[in-house]
C-alpha cells in the first residue's frame, strides 16, 4: 500500500481542519496516512508559513501544496528544488484550470476543465525539466499552477490558499491525481460497459462514457433493435444482444448498467456481480433493504465495485442549495420542506405501477429523498407516511404521499409528490437558525419554428428547469442565488475515478441503501394511516 504523511504549518483560519479533511479522503483513496515522514513513499507539505527547508529535500517525492510555495518564496534551495520561479500573487477569483503539454494519462483524465475559486501564484520561469500539468491563464499567457519536478521529487501546486477549496471534491481528485503522478502511478485499463436496458436514460449513459476517459461502451442489450440501433449513432462498434444473459456472459464486458424496471434490479446486479462484473444499478436502488443488503454483500464478497446512478446530486439547482446549507448561510437547518409535481395524469408506462415501481414514494423519491439524506446525514429517528388515491384510478401509484423524516438531532424534512395539486408549493423551502432559501419553480418554454417557419412553442414541466433560488436573511433582505452550471459526466468521472485508481464516489451504496430503508419504511406507514415507522 502507497504511504503518504502530511507535514503541516498553519495559522490561517479552518486550514489544519481542511488539511485533515483531504488526508481523509487519500485515505478513502486506498492511501495509508503514517507519522513519520522518513517513512512514507510521498509528503504533502502544507504551511502558510516559512519552515526548515531542508527539512523538505529528501528521496521520496515532496509536494507543496496551497500556500507553501508562497510561504518558502524567499528560500533559495526550494526554489532551485522546484525549478519554477515564483510571481506575483493572483486574487482569489474563478480559476479554470487546464491540462498542461506534460499532464499524461493521470492528470489529464480525471481533471479536464476544473473551475476553482482561488488566488494562486503567477510562474515567472520554469526549468526545462520541469512537467507543467495544469495551468491557469491571465490575459493570453498560461501560467503553471501544477508542476513537478522529476529530477529532484519536489512538486508545485500553488491553488488551494482558500480552505473552502479543499472541501471540494473535484480539488481532492486533483491532489489525489498529481500524488499518482509524482509516485509514477498507473491507472487501471480501460473499462468496458455493458448497458442492460436501453430505455430513455440509455443515451445519457451513452454520451457520458463516449465523454469520459477510462470508459468505453463495449455492448448492449435491448429487446428492441430499434434501440439497439440507437445506440449505435454514438458508438457504432457496440455489440448488441436481445439476451440479458448474452450480455452478462461476455467476457469483453467489465461493469454492467443495469437499467431495467425496479423490481428486477436486485435480481440482475446480483447475477452481473456473480458473474464477475461491476455494476451500476439506476435509481431506485432497488425495493427492499433485504435485497440492498443482498447485493452489498454479493458486492463484497466478489470483491467489485457496486454504486447507483444518483445523477440528480449533481443538478445545478440542489448543488447551490447544498452549498448555501454547508457554508452555514441560513444557520443550523431545523425544517426542510421539497415538494415535485402538478395536476396532471401521471405517467403511464411502468413508472405508475406500483408492483413494477414501488410506489409514487419510490418514483421522484428515489431522487428527492436521496437530497435530504445528502444534506441531512444525521441518524433517522422514525418515517410517517400518508398517501392518496382519489382521481387517477387507472394507474396503481398514489395520486398524492407525503413522507415526514424525523431526524435524531429533532430536524425534520418533508417531501410531498402529487399528481393532483392545482397549487404548487415550492421546490424548496428550508429554515435555518439565521434565515432560509426557497426554491421557486420556474416556467419556461422553448420556441422555435416549425418546417414552414411558424411559432412553435413547447412548455416545459416545471421539474424540467432548475429552481430559482432565494436567500432570506433574518433582517428581511432577500437575495437571488447564482446558480452554476453542473459539472460534466461527473457520476461517470467518478466512476472511472474508482474503477482506475481507487478514489471513492460521492455516491455509495451504503447511501444508497438508507434511501431505500426510508422508502420502505415511508411505505409501510402510509399503508398504516401514518404510523411512525423506524427505517431498518
Amino acid at each position: 500500500m502507497t504511504r503518504f504523511a502530511v507535514k503541516s504549518a498553519v495559522h490561517a483560519s479552518g486550514l489544519a481542519d481542511a488539511v485533515g479533511g483531504l488526508a481523509a479522503h487519500l485515505g478513502r483513496c486506498g492511501l495509508e496516512q503514517v507519522a513519520e515522514p522518513d517513512a512514507a513513499d510521498a509528503v504533502l507539505v502544507v504551511a502558510d508559513r516559512p519552515l526548515a527547508s531542508l527539512e523538505l529535500l529528501r528521496s521520496a517525492p515532496v509536494l507543496l501544496l496551497g500556500p507553501t510555495f508562497a510561504a518558502l518564496a524567499d528560500t533559495d534551495d526550494v526554489v532551485d528544488a522546484a525549478g519554477v520561479v515564483p510571481g506575483a500573487p493572483m486574487p482569489a477569483h474563478e480559476t479554470r484550470l487546464r491540462p498542461g503539454p506534460d499532464a499524461g494519462e493521470v492528470m489529464n483524465r480525471a481533471v479536464g476543465d476544473l473551475v476553482l475559486h482561488d488566488g494562486w501564484l503567477r510562474v515567472e520561469k520554469v526549468r526545462d525539466d520541469v512537467e507543467v500539468l495544469l495551468t491557469a491563464m491571465v490575459g493570453l499567457t498560461e501560467h503553471p499552477v501544477v508542476t513537478w519536478r522529476p529530477s529532484t521529487g519536489v512538486g508545485v501546486c500553488t491553488v488551494g490558499n482558500d480552505p473552502r477549496t479543499w472541501s471540494d471534491g473535484q480539488f481532492r481528485r486533483l491532489v489525489h491525481r498529481w500524488l499518482r503522478h509524482a509516485l509514477g502511478l498507473r491507472d487501471a485499463a480501460t473499462v468496458r460497459v455493458g448497458l442492460l436496458g436501453y430505455g430513455a436514460i440509455g443515451h445519457e449513459h451513452n454520451e457520458a462514457i463516449a465523454a469520459v476517459d477510462g470508459l468505453v461502451l463495449a455492448a448492449v442489450c435491448d429487446r428492441s433493435p430499434a434501440r439497439v440501433a440507437a445506440a449505435r449513432t454514438i458508438a457504432p462498434d457496440v455489440t448488441g444482444y436481445d439476451e440479458a444473459d448474452d450480455l452478462i456472459d461476455n467476457a469483453d464486458v467489465d461493469l454492467v448498467v443495469v437499467s431495467t424496471p425496479p423490481n428486477t434490479h436486485a435480481d440482475w446486479a446480483l447475477r452481473a456481480l456473480q458473474a464477475g462484473k461491476h455494476v451500476v444499478v439506476e435509481k431506485p436502488f432497488c425495493l427492499t433493504t433485504g435485497e440492498a443488503d443482498e447485493m452489498l454483500a454479493a458486492a463484497s464478497g466478489a470483491g467489485r465495485s457496486l454504486s447507483v446512478y444518483q445523477n440528480r446530486r449533481w443538478d445545478a439547482d440542489y448543488l447551490a442549495l447544498k452549498r448555501l446549507v454547508r457554508s452555514g448561510a441560513i444557520g443550523d437547518v431545523f425544517h426542510y420542506e421539497s415538494f415535485v409535481g402538478g395536476y396532471g395524469h401521471p405517467c403511464n408506462y411502468w413508472h405508475s405501477d406500483e408492483e413494477v415501481s414501488g410506489g409514487a414514494i419510490y418514483d421522484w423519491g428515489s431522487h428527492y429523498l436521496d437530497w435530504v439524506l445528502d444534506l441531512l446525514p444525521d441518524a433517522v429517528d422514525y418515517v410517517s407516511a400518508t398517501a392518496h388515491k382519489r382521481v387517477w384510478h387507472d394507474v396503481t401509484n398514489a395520486d398524492h404521499s407525503r413522507v415526514l423524516i424525523r431526524f435524531a438531532t429533532g430536524v425534520d424534512a418533508e417531501f410531498v409528490h402529487s399528481d393532483l395539486a392545482a397549487a404548487m408549493k415550492p421546490k424548496w423551502y428550508v429554515l435555518g437558525t439565521e434565515g432560509a432559501v426557497v426554491g421557486h419553480w420556474r416556467n419556461e418554454r422553448v420556441v422555435s419554428r416549425n418546417s414552414v417557419g411558424n411559432l412553435v412553442e413547447d412548455a416545459l414541466t416545471a421539474a424540467e428547469s432548475p429552481a430559482a433560488l432565494t436567500l432570506h436573511q433574518r433582517d428581511g433582505s432577500v437575495t437571488s442565488v447564482a446558480i452554476a452550471p453542473a459539472p460534466p459526466q461527473p457520476f461517470h468521472r467518478e466512476l472511472a475515478d474508482q474503477l482506475l485508481s481507487g478514489a471513492p464516489m460521492s455516491v455509495t451504496p451504503e447511501g444508497s441503501r438508507r434511501n431505500i430503508a426510508v422508502m420502505e419504511a415511508a411505505t409501510l406507514s402510509a399503508r398504516d394511516a401514518g404510523r411512525p415507522v423506524r427505517p431498518l
